[in-house]
């Protein structure tokens, strides 16, 4: 009987560990992967900035490589819970946990990245905005790790907002990631089943659209929920105005520039 219970990959185990002291996660033998140290390299290639999956928070907010590369990423990091988490936890946790208030998913989805997939024998790339299904539902099999991931070439103006009772250690209420460019990127978390890559309000922006009208066709593409840490109707007018705030910051540091 013991031999068939499934098998969880674990590393970090900050997520793992909340679900065993509720004792909400049912009978699971564990395969630790901590110890790996091929998959906490971080990377630049060519063409490409590559990620471990076991790299931690500590690591991304102490490399030099992800801040020339993505500050954002370094931003969203420096967020997640507090200190003994970003020294434990990794960002192929957060990714594979597949939580829509996941603070580096935004990031992630804005920034194009790709997920390296292993199983015995094969490799595979999966976009991260192709990555869920649903609430925390992926398309990841069975037997398959995520390995790293991958980074294109990232231009424009970064900016990256979490909305929480507390900067850290606290669950977003509403999380944004957005580069202001000539293909304008915005993501939301908090706000639907999923991270969100908000490519209506996109188009309106890069078709030189007005403020009201992109944010007119966010409330389109989000659908929050009540919960007990906020409403959907302040998760609503939060984002808007996140919007705003990414639009009218990012002006001003263009002009500037």
């Amino acid at each position: 009987m013991h031999d068939r219970q499934p098998i969880r990959p674990v590393a970090g185990c900050t997520d793992i560990f909340v679900s065993l002291h509720f004792g909400t996660l049912g009978a699971t033998r564990f395969l630790n992967l901590w110890n790996l140290a091929e998959l906490r390299r971080i990377r630049r290639g060519r063409d490409v900035l590559s990620i471990g999956a076991l790299a931690t928070y500590r690591q991304i907010t102490a490399s030099s490589l992800v801040r020339a590369w993505l500050p954002i990423l370094v931003s969203a990091a420096r967020e997640v819970g507090s200190v003994q988490i970003q020294n434990r936890g990794t960002l192929g946790g957060n990714i594979v946990n597949a939580s829509p208030a996941g603070d580096t998913l935004p990031v992630l989805a804005v920034a194009d990245a790709v997920l390296v997939l292993g199983s015995l024998g094969s490799l595979r790339r999966v976009p991260l905005t192709s990555f869920y299904t649903g609430y925390r539902q992926t398309v990841m099999r069975p037997d398959e790790l995520l390995l790293a991931i991958e980074i294109p070439p990232v231009e424009g103006c970064q900016y990256y907002r979490k909305v929480g009772t507390r900067a850290a250690q606290a669950v977003s209420k509403v999380v944004i990631a957005a580069l202001r460019s000539p293909r304008p990127r915005v993501a939301l978390g908090s706000v639907a089943p999923t991270v969100v890559r908000l490519t209506k309000t996109e188009a309106v922006l890069a078709a030189g659209g007005s403020l009201e009208e992109a944010q007119a066709a966010l409330q389109t593409e989000i659908d929050p929920i009540d919960d007990i840490r906020s409403t959907a109707a302040y998760r609503r007018r939060v984002s808007a105005n996140l919007l705003a705030a990414f639009w009218q910051l990012t002006a001003h540091q263009e002009r500037n520039a």
